[in-house]
């Protein structure tokens, strides 16, 4: 590439790092609802419907599982991530760091960025799984955590350099694709759906309830795999975006927002991807299983191929783009606040090539589930000290933003509530047995507690004994 290439990136790319957003670079609600529509139904959908097949759900936990869970998702990001990203318009890694202090953040951010790189790695694996249909590339199984031949590495890293790419060009380039993209994705879900039905015999309302209860989430798992109730499919709804609303990841894209209602356009990303994509690549993954019920391959692109042909090959191949592009962006800005002397776009690069590597290896999709809680979880505490430091430090008596306003790049109270929060949930984990899916919301609210009680000792407002 030449250098005027990337001369004319950083001319035009600012993303305000360590700045607010000035009302001229402001967006409305169609960038937001593009954005959700895109990132959430996207690579993650074809890989999560079919776990939920997996797992033995019901079809009725299942609906009223997603109905419920998608709700309390939307109202955590419109009631807890928008009015803050609003009000301060920082990044999340920036605000972090007048908070917790560089010291903390610099280990929150490279945390942050591994996760985001796994992520976007198993969305291009996601990707690489259709693009290699027709060279008869041989796809990785459930079992699979090496990649199986040279073609397969190959064919990862071409698509990890487009879509890199695409993601250092920055926010508005990665919003752009999303609203030009997620349309047509919505559409071919909907189509794979009415397709699938047909192929499993639907022809009725009647076959349609007797095909979903006793054929696709017939309430009785694969072999190996545990049975998901209910709880489970509220909570895994909720909380597998736990990273981006109260764990504060979107404050990085919010704060563009004219509104802090716009939070609430995750509708749009949360019921078409996580309500009806999950839904229909269920009834895909269906589809696959009846025609190959000794098969261990799992590839989402063989899957889409086999119910809807080249379009639903093609759609595994954007879906997984859309998903990979905003979290390679997302990874970029992580490492920036490390390294804030290097240019963004340089830094978005090297994480594409990371995350291209990562990507080679099929592990990373089939973990998935496992991957996406423990990340939420991992970096929800530091979402509980934001929140606990916007709303709670006036009323509760210690000082906004308290590495910055004692002129330290260390934050005691930051560092314990991340650090004992973690270890507050490993505890349920390991002594009581409570699974991973359910160890957010109760982590959260001792993250809030353990913040607001080493502020008042570290920061106050009034003259008392600190630490």
């Amino acid at each position: 590439m030449s250098n005027r290439f990337f001369k004319k990136i950083v001319a035009e790319t600012n993303e305000y790092e360590r700045t607010p957003i000035p009302d001229s670079s402001l967006k409305g609600s169609k960038s937001f609802l593009g954005m959700y529509a895109g990132e959430h139904t996207a690579g993650t959908e074809f890989v999560i419907g079919p776990l939920f097949v997996a797992h033995g759900v019901s079809a009725g936990d299942l609906v009223f599982g997603l109905l419920i869970g998608n709700f309390l998702a939307v109202l955590s990001w419109g009631l807890i991530t928008a009015p803050i990203a609003t009000s301060k318009r920082l990044t999340l890694y920036y605000q972090l760091e007048r908070i917790a202090g560089k010291n903390v953040v610099r280990w929150y951010n490279l945390v942050n960025a591994l996760m985001f790189c796994f992520l976007a790695g198993s969305m291009i694996a996601v990707s690489a799984t259709a693009v290699g249909i027709p060279f008869d590339l041989e796809m990785p199984t459930l079992t699979d955590w090496l990649p199986r031949t040279p073609g397969w590495i190959l064919t990862v890293l071409l698509m990890g350099a487009v879509i890199t790419l695409v993601a250092i060009q920055g926010y508005s380039q990665v919003s752009k694709f999303a609203n030009i993209m997620s349309p047509w994705m919505i559409l071919i879900f909907f189509a794979a759906a009415i397709v699938g039905l047909a192929q499993l015999g639907v022809n009725s309302a009647d076959s349609l309830i007797s095909v979903a209860q006793e054929v696709i989430w017939n309430g009785v798992p694969l072999p190996g795999m545990s049975r998901f109730s209910i709880w489970h499919i509220i909570f895994f709804a909720w909380f597998c975006n736990m990273a981006m609303h109260i764990g504060m990841s979107d404050l990085t894209i919010l704060r563009y927002a004219k509104s802090w209602k716009y939070g609430f356009t995750s509708f749009a990303g949360v019921y078409l991807g996580h309500f009806v994509a999950w839904i229909a690549s269920g009834i895909l993954y269906a589809v696959f299983l009846q025609a190959n019920a000794t098969s261990q391959e799992f590839a989402p692109g063989a899957i889409a191929y086999q119910t809807l042909g080249i379009a639903g090959a093609i759609c595994v191949v954007i879906a997984g783009w859309t998903t990979a592009n905003p979290t390679i962006y997302r990874a970029g800005l992580a490492l920036q606040g490390i390294f804030p002397k290097v240019q963004t776009w340089k830094i978005t690069a090297i994480v594409g090539g990371i995350t291209s590597i990562a990507a080679c290896f099929p592990a990373l999709v089939m973990k998935l589930l496992d991957f996406v809680a423990l990340y939420g979880l991992l970096l929800m505490p530091m979402g509980a000290v934001i929140f606990a430091d916007f709303y709670f430090s006036k009323k509760m008596g210690f000082q906004a933003e308290g590495a910055l306003s004692s002129g330290s790049n260390f934050s005691l109270p930051a560092l314990l509530s991340w650090v004992l929060t973690l270890g507050f949930c490993l505890g349920l984990n390991l002594m009581y047995g409570v699974e991973i899916f359910f160890l957010g919301l109760p982590g959260w609210f001792v993250a809030v507690a353990i913040f607001v009680i080493l502020s008042k000792l570290k920061y106050p407002t009034k003259p008392s004994l600190a630490l």
